[in-house]
């Protein structure tokens, strides 16, 4: 008998574990003709501002040992085009498989328009991911994800517009994440998603210039996994809201050491660049693991690992 699979993330079912992190799919119809988007869980959206966004000057992404750095910068088309425009929420209202919209702002105001936009249009998204590592502008530039009172304002706002469900992003870039996972659930997220990027940077030393424009950049992949993981451990102890764990994941070993450290669903990332069928590996080498051990299904492993002190 297959194992079960499917995931219940704050009231939204998924098939499986297995969800596109946000930036790395596109607006998933890029993917379309690659990756068969009915095996997926569900699939994150690039990240949805008020106004449309060029981002940052090229060169923005550098392959580094073990990962990769981007500086993006947040491209996209702008709320009013993601409403309107066939290839955005019309496109994604014709798939089966839940969508969660990324949103960012620099204000709260940004956050609370682009969520109310979102909640008078609602129909074909599942979830708002809030990503709270932008720099909020009124605050001298420091990031709604590293200052506590100001990660809970950005959900509360928010939360405040829509009754969507809300997943928020944390960014690994602080002391105590499980801190910061209290207090975004006591705003009023339904789940909280971990790791986002890590500061970083690389320099061509033939040419003694940084390797991106925008000097530094996120590091993401492989060698982050071991850092995401255990920051995963620590808020799974601290919250008991669904956690979506992410960061370096590229196989289906990845990710079940992650939903044993506590996540429910996992985000793949960086690993679509280079192959995107790694996503539907992915999925079965779960369902395998689980059939191999005799599981089930996937919600038995959820904060499992034996870690003798409990």
């Amino acid at each position: 008998m297959m194992a079960d699979l499917s995931v219940n993330l704050a009231g939204i079912r998924l098939r499986n574990p297995v969800v596109t992190a946000s930036g790395t799919f596109g607006y998933v119809r890029e993917y379309a003709g690659l990756v068969p988007i009915s095996r997926l869980g569900a699939v994150t959206v690039k990240g949805v501002s008020p106004w449309p966004s060029h981002g940052n000057p090229t060169p923005r992404t550098a392959e580094v040992f073990g990962g990769m750095l981007n500086a993006i910068g947040l491209q996209n088309p702008g709320i009013d085009a993601f409403i309107a425009e066939p290839d955005y929420l019309p496109y994604l209202r014709t798939l089966d498989t839940p969508v969660f919209v990324n949103i960012w702002g620099r204000t709260l105001s940004d956050y609370a328009e682009v969520a109310r936009r979102l909640e008078a249009e609602r129909e074909g998204i599942a979830a708002l991911e809030i990503n709270i590592s932008c720099p909020n502008i009124k605050e001298g530039g420091i990031a709604f994800g590293t200052d506590l009172g100001l990660a809970a304002k950005a959900v509360r706002a928010v939360r405040s517009v829509t009754s969507l469900p809300l997943i928020t992003k944390l960014s690994p870039n602080v002391t105590r994440i499980a801190d910061f996972a209290r207090a975004v659930v006591d705003a009023g997220s339904d789940v909280v998603s971990l790791i986002n990027t890590l500061p970083a940077m690389a320099i061509d030393i033939e040419t003694r210039r940084p390797r991106i424009a925008n000097i530094t950049g996120g590091l993401s992949g492989p060698a982050i996994k071991p850092i995401a993981v255990r920051m995963v451990y620590e808020v799974r102890r601290a919250v008991g809201v669904p956690i979506l764990g992410m960061g370096g994941i590229a196989t289906a070993e990845d990710a079940v050491e992650f939903i044993l450290a506590g996540a429910d669903a996992v985000g793949v990332g960086t690993a679509i660049f280079s192959d995107p069928g790694c996503l539907v590996r992915i999925v079965d080498g779960i369902s395998a693991y689980l059939d191999r051990h005799g599981i089930a299904g996937v919600r038995e492993l959820v904060g499992r690992v034996e870690t003798g002190q409990e």
